[in-house]
């Protein structure tokens, strides 16, 4: 009864409000296939080469690796590249395009993930923010400028290994290029296009500000809770109200709504109080 008591909330939100605010972090995609990073049981499951090595995702997240040895930090970044240009994206992204079609929101989509599966799914460009960057745009490891451009390189990884045979190159100087993400003790990362996307967020709340505002967060942890943080400072803004999906860390305070699914099972089962409300 407490899950339908809940979903009937986020259903009467998300019907009265005007504006929609997607947030989203790591297990927006668990549903598609894409691996759960959660601990480090979590990555070695998905990277059992890694677990031999003894190195955890922080490790491999590394902007070290590809100063001291480009092809063991492509090996990772290039398998992950491959990996999320071969995802579909799962239903629910679908389901959130309806909504915005349906009861005609505006809506910004906010994520800390670099997969690019938002745009795959068919959301505007100008109305998402990657908050780290995103794996399909590169960027000059030493920097030699400030350019970034569309990683649109074929990228060959030996699995046994996890080591790269071929480095993707800076178009400007030849130097080995990087993934434009903003990795762990990362100080070369050049900002320039997630700052432009920040510039279009703030633009975005400040046009709405005072108008019906629905945050949905799905998969965001409290590891690094940046996408939390903000979900519930949209949430403190004059009318506005937040849905939290979160298999295991749902808790939001009260009057927000707590669903504690996956992303997926969430937006499906709102979906579902949606329609039945309205006679479907």
């Amino acid at each position: 009864m407490e899950r339908e008591e809940q979903c009937r909330r986020a259903a009467a939100a998300i019907r009265a409000a005007r504006v929609l605010v997607i947030t989203a972090g790591a297990g927006m995609g668990v549903d598609s296939g894409l691996p759960d990073f959660r601990g480090d049981r979590g990555f070695w499951n998905a990277y059992p080469m890694y677990e031999r090595l003894g190195i955890s995702f922080v490790g491999a997240a590394n902007p070290d690796h590809f100063e001291r040895d480009p092809p063991f930090g492509w090996g990772f970044y290039g398998h992950r590249t491959n990996l999320y240009r071969e995802t579909v994206p799962h239903a629910g992204f679908a389901i959130l395009r309806e909504w915005i079609d349906r009861f005609g929101l505006d809506y910004f989509v906010v994520t800390s993930n670099v997969d690019g599966q938002f745009q795959k799914a068919g959301f505007a460009e100008d109305r998402i923010l990657e908050v780290h960057g995103s794996i399909h745009y590169l960027q000059c490891t030493r920097p030699c400028s400030m350019a970034i451009w569309a990683n649109t390189e074929s990228i060959d990884v030996d699995l046994t290994t996890m080591r790269a045979t071929t480095l993707p190159r800076c178009r400007h100087c030849d130097a080995v290029a990087r993934p434009n993400i903003l990795m762990f003790g990362d100080y070369g990362w050049i900002s320039d296009r997630t700052s432009r996307q920040e510039r279009h967020f703030d633009e975005f709340l400040t046009d709405s500000r005072g108008t019906l505002t629905v945050a949905i967060e799905m998969g965001a942890g409290t590891a690094i809770p940046t996408i939390r943080y903000l979900t519930e400072q949209i949430a403190a803004r004059p009318a506005a109200a937040a849905i939290r999906i979160n298999p295991r860390e749902a808790q939001i305070a009260w009057p927000h709504v707590s669903l504690s699914l996956g992303a997926l099972a969430g937006l499906t089962a709102i979906d579902a109080e949606l329609r039945r409300s309205a006679g479907q």
